[in-house]
Order: structure tokens, then C-alpha cells, then sequence
């Protein structure tokens, strides 16, 4: 999922969420948002985990075509040598549009879950219907039950959204759908 279209369901979510004047509709709105951020955060790393898997293959290839130029100079067979290091430039330039590719990703990531923080905030805010917590340490304690309660949902939630969407690439990619 693009960063822009994750924003679009966010903002649809949270305007859904803002037109309803009910704490619980709003924490529930602020949820399904949290839920959309978590599954966005986890493709991020998963995208983040192949860019860093396939620059790795880049590098290995790089320095396989450059020895290769070295070893075919080494024995004067320049055709040979020219030949690689035609290869070696081509995968030097993948590797710089790799190494691109993945400082995106990270930034995406970080942003991702700065917002998922943020939203968190918000949620939490939202179940404490927008007043300041009174009540000491038995109302932190439940605060921090509840946030455990929506870490551990929110978790979940997300788990079996990453599942379905496996599946249904499964699916698509052995032509049974």
C-alpha cells in the first residue's frame, strides 16, 4: 500500500470518525486507524527486509563482474574485460537506485510510525473521553491495561489482515482465485 493511499484511508477513517459527536464511534474510528497503520508499518518492513535482500544480491554482483574484469585483464583478454566492466557499471547503477530505494522505505517506515504513535495518542485521549485521567495510580494501572489490551487487539487485528493478504497473493500467484 503507497504512502498516499494509506493517508487517504487514514483521513477517510478519521473524518468518518470526526463527523460523530459518540467517545466510543470516535475510539472506534481511531482503531480501524490504528489497525491500518500497524498493517502499513509491517508491509513496510516486509518491503523494507526484500530492497535490503536484493541490494545485497546487487553488491554481490558488482563485485563478482569487477573481479571477473580483473582476472580477464590479468590475463590480457581486454574483450573479455571490457565486457565486464560494462556489466559492472550496469550493477553499479542498480546498486545506487537500491540504496535509494531502501533510505525511502526506512523514511516511509519512520513516518509511518510516528503517525501510528500520534494516533495512538489520540486514541487514547478518545477513551478517556478528552479529560485529564484523575484517580492516581488505579487509573494509570487501567490506562495501562487498556493500552495493552489495544496493543495486544491492534496486533492481532493486523496479524490477520497480513494473513488474508497473503493469501489472497497466494491465490493470484497459483491462479485459483
Amino acid at each position: 500500500m503507497g504512502l498516499d493511499e494509506l493517508r487517504a484511508r487514514l483521513d477517510s477513517i478519521l473524518q468518518r470518525q470526526g463527523v460523530s459527536g459518540d467517545r466510543r464511534a470516535q475510539a472506534a474510528g481511531l482503531h480501524d486507524a490504528l489497525v491500518e497503520l500497524k498493517v502499513a508499518a509491517a508491509e513496510c518492513r516486509d518491503a523494507l527486509g526484500r530492497a535490503e535482500r536484493e541490494l545485497a544480491g546487487e553488491r554481490q554482483h558488482l563485485a563478482d563482474a569487477e573481479r571477473r574484469g580483473e582476472l580477464a585483464r590479468g590475463i590480457s583478454d581486454e574483450e573479455t574485460g571490457r565486457i565486464a566492466d560494462e556489466f559492472a557499471g550496469k550493477h553499479r547503477e542498480r546498486v545506487l537506485l537500491l540504496e535509494r530505494k531502501v533510505s525511502v522505505i526506512q523514511d516511509e517506515l519512520a513516518y509511518t510510525e510516528r503517525e501510528y504513535q500520534a494516533l495512538a495518542a489520540r486514541y487514547q485521549t478518545a477513551r478517556q473521553g478528552g479529560a485529564p485521567s484523575v484517580g492516581g495510580a488505579a487509573a494509570a494501572s487501567l490506562d495501562d491495561r487498556e493500552l495493552d489490551l489495544l496493543k495486544h487487539r491492534t496486533d492481532r487485528e493486523a496479524a490477520e489482515q497480513a494473513a488474508k493478504a497473503q493469501l489472497e497473493f497466494l491465490k493470484k500467484k497459483l491462479g485459483k482465485q
